[in-house]
């Protein structure tokens, strides 16, 4: 298994944006978003145009093979907000449970600089690991629907 990194800096077309879409629409099943919000979360991370923060995408593969992905976004914040943000991250259910995701998020840490936020619901199965690699629920978060 390797894992590849993809910046703004990546020349990734349309065909392999939704590629990794899909996957993770798939994966992510009950815990996911459409997949057109997918999609604008893979375009934040990969834009290069300088009002965007950009972000990275992580894909674990397994011969050629996606068996995992991410999505992190930067804020543009420091300290009062995390500067990134862990949007999506999901591993083929063939391979949960092998250490994918945690190699997944290592390598994560060992890429973005500054402190790392992601949002779970309490009864997903994957937070174990964020409570085992550190992660912390330090407040509680509410929403304020303007269209609602």
């Amino acid at each position: 298994m390797n894992i590849e990194i993809h910046t703004p800096a990546s020349l990734i077309g349309l065909v392999e944006k939704e590629v990794i879409a899909n996957f993770l629409y798939e994966q992510l099943g009950e815990y996911g978003d459409p997949k057109e919000e997918i999609m604008m979360a893979l375009e934040d991370a990969l834009a290069s145009i300088g009002y965007k923060p950009g972000g990275w995408v992580f894909l674990a593969a397994d011969q050629g093979e996606i068996i995992g992905a991410s999505v992190v976004l930067r804020t543009g914040m420091t300290k009062y907000i995390p500067e990134n943000i862990l949007v999506y991250i999901a591993v083929d259910e063939k391979y949960r449970g092998q250490g994918v995701g945690k190699k997944i998020l290592e390598s994560i840490f060992n890429t973005v600089k500054g402190d790392i936020a992601l949002h779970v619901e309490p009864q997903n199965p994957a937070k174990h690991l964020y409570d085992k690699l550190g992660f912390e629920n330090k407040y509680l978060e509410m929403r304020y629907a303007m269209n609602a």
